[in-house]
């Protein structure tokens, strides 16, 4: 059980506040002042309860915002949890740094790897040092020029996609962020090392794309992929972005309705509750799985690393009609 939460969605304050009298009558008991013993197990009991009648059975919008809540792990909870030796590489050698994106060099079960990743803030200062998670062109092209790296050393790639999208200001725009994340498309397409591309929270638009194109995508549970948010979806097709979770079910943006779309390759069970109630243990379920499949591309060879990326973005969007 997760205590302490400092936030909570809606939706969880029932088991939030019963966590808490838990939590009351627990240092009543360590107190000695009075045994709860008895309390507490039935108050244990129904938060169990409670807590599979909320997150077994979440709306697609209800995950949404699970995929945004502030107190999930980002990519730097990733890498201090699952890696070591993390050496972070900055600047795209063209115009400046993006913090948005960070990058570089670290061990995986003690073999190195290349990661990079979207980063988020935890508070509004980090928030507007991190550009809420929205990279520049020069983030792109940092990313590009750290996988370009990766394959000169014959290293794997592990990409952490968390975005609500790439940053559409006029600076942006005036330095080509359309052309650096079409040139990230077309350079991941070609790279000679196996790839795994992880959707760990939001995936947004070709922001998240940019660092998407991998031999094996995958999802958190209660992680998110689209080509729009629901809010932006709903403004241009209802004039109504109130209408968000209709427009997020129209769009099946969650893991399961990716995974049977076949556009990503495994789901990654989070803790009961989500992620960010024991990042610990979500950060072990994705190294599992990580895991599994790095060892499955490294038996491929380098032409057979790229093609089978091709046939995996080719097969996407295949339909019949008459």
């Amino acid at each position: 059980m997760a205590t302490g939460i400092s936030y909570a969605l809606d939706f969880e304050r029932p088991l939030i506040e019963l966590e808490k009298k838990i939590d009351e009558l627990k240092a009543l008991s360590t107190g000695g002042s009075a045994d709860f013993t008895s309390e507490i197990s039935k108050l244990e009991k129904k938060a169990k309860k409670l807590q599979t009648e909320i997150f077994s059975d979440l709306t697609r919008w209800q995950v949404v915002q699970m995929s945004r809540h502030p107190l999930r792990p980002y990519f730097l909870d990733y890498i201090r949890i699952l890696f070591t030796d993390f050496v972070e590489l900055c600047g795209d050698r063209h115009f400046g740094e993006d913090p948005s994106i960070v990058g570089g060099f670290a061990r995986f079960d003690g073999k190195p790897v290349m990661v990079i990743g979207h980063q988020k803030g935890r508070n509004t200062k980090e928030n507007m040092a991190r550009n809420f998670g929205m990279p520049r062109p020069e983030g792109y092209r940092k990313a590009r020029r750290l996988m370009e790296l990766a394959e000169r050393f014959e290293k794997p790639i592990l990409t952490f996609v968390d975005t609500p999208g790439a940053y559409p200001g006029i600076g942006a725009e005036e330095r080509g962020q359309a052309e650096a994340i079409a040139v990230n498309l077309e350079v991941m397409s070609g790279l000679r090392v196996p790839i795994i591309s992880t959707v760990v929270g939001e995936g947004g638009s070709g922001g998240a794309l940019a660092i998407g194109v991998g031999n094996r995508v995958l999802m958190l549970q209660n992680s998110v992929y689209s080509v729009i948010s629901p809010e932006g979806c709903a403004s241009i097709l209802f004039r109504d972005a109130t209408k968000a979770d209709k427009a997020a079910d129209a769009m099946k943006l969650t893991a399961p309705d990716l995974l049977q779309m076949k556009i990503v390759d495994e789901v990654v069970p989070e803790p009961a509750g989500g992620a960010h109630r024991d990042p610990a243990k979500a950060a072990e379920a994705l190294g599992k799985v990580l895991r599994k499949h790095l060892s499955q591309l490294a038996e491929l060879s380098p032409d057979g690393l790229v093609k089978d990326r091709y046939a995996k973005f080719r097969a996407l969007g295949v339909f019949s009609g008459r």
